[in-house]
């Protein structure tokens, strides 16, 4: 008798089983013919990543292979890694490291807080006109197009007629020369990054602080609190989760730094500390028609940048988990 009630149950459950994965399925196709205008919405960008995302992560397998391009892709022979290995091995290698890693920290140590501290300025600016005015200042140069911005940080610091230069003179200084001198070019490219990109990195922070609670503030009035300690024990701890997301998000990218800008304020002379993997790759693959070696570079340095990216994750995460901030 417990013997046939087990079966019945058993075929009960299994035959639940079958009937919810078909009722899932209808329900699924059901759900995507209700709503086509919303699959019809996304389909651009779904389309946008699988074409020039995902699609181009194919030719990743010519950095093992001798890459020919009379051959193509299938027809080369696989070399496996020997192209790291020549990579690795090369003189240029922790030059090219160094460079990379010193410009991204140099960036994130400065260009990270420059941003809060705007947005907790903003904040606390009561004038609304003063406030706008200043918003947009500091937003305008994110507008202006990297072709541009190079030719004005050029113009600005030229030697011979840089505004900058002038002003330094007329102060009874000697001016250095930005624009060859290899000991300045990282100071010069991450100050004018900081220029350009400080103000709009401010909107996600005043998106923040406009959260705040203002009986918060008032409460911390009538206890006595002054300006600065209502920002220091209120704005700045809303403000930790959002800084905690982005400094993931940078830490991330670490060694992804953009070779435009770099690329057009580099010369000849100041080559040993401007030159990085990006621009190395640009060279190598486009220029001297590497394509496997560059490949090969390229694929290092995106690696190198996910496990970054997991690490400080993990980091972040187990120090949440113990309450460290």
């Amino acid at each position: 008798m417990q013997d046939t009630t087990t079966a019945v149950v058993s075929g009960s459950v299994s035959k639940a089983r079958k009937a919810g994965k078909r009722s899932g399925r209808a329900w699924s196709w059901k759900g995507i013919i209700q709503n086509w205008e919303l699959y019809l919405f996304i389909a651009p960008a779904l389309i946008y990543f699988l074409l020039f995302c995902y699609g181009p992560m194919y030719g990743i397998q010519i950095a093992f292979k001798n890459f020919i391009p009379t051959k193509g892709i299938t027809g080369s022979s696989w070399v496996g890694f020997d192209h790291f290995v020549r990579f690795f091995h090369s003189y240029y290698f922790w030059d090219l490291l160094w460079n990379t890693l010193s410009i991204s920290l140099y960036s994130l140590a400065v260009g990270f807080p420059i941003p809060i501290i705007l947005a907790l300025a903003f904040n606390e600016v009561r004038n609304g006109f003063f406030k706008k005015l200043a918003q947009t200042v500091t937003y305008a140069p994110h507008f202006i197009s990297m072709v541009v911005m190079a030719g004005m940080i050029i113009t600005f610091l030229s030697p011979s007629n840089g505004i900058l230069i002038h002003i330094i003179e007329g102060l009874g200084l000697t001016a250095p020369d930005f624009l060859t001198d290899p000991r300045w070019f990282k100071t010069m490219y991450v100050f004018s990054d900081v220029w350009q990109s400080a103000g709009w990195g401010t909107i996600i922070y005043l998106a923040a602080l406009s959260g705040v609670d203002p009986g918060l503030h008032e409460a911390a009035i009538i206890d006595g609190a002054s300006r600065f300690q209502r920002v220091r024990h209120i704005n700045i701890p809303t403000l930790v989760p959002t800084m905690t997301i982005l400094l993931i998000l940078s830490m991330g990218s670490l060694l992804g730094v953009g070779f435009e800008k770099i690329l057009l304020l580099q010369n000849p002379l100041n080559m040993t500390s401007s030159d990085v993997i990006s621009t190395f790759v640009y060279r190598s693959g486009l220029v001297s028609a590497q394509y496997s070696f560059s490949t090969a570079i390229g694929l290092f340095n995106s690696v190198v940048n996910a496990v970054l990216l997991i690490v400080v994750n993990q980091v972040v995460r187990r120090a949440s988990e113990n309450s460290l901030w």
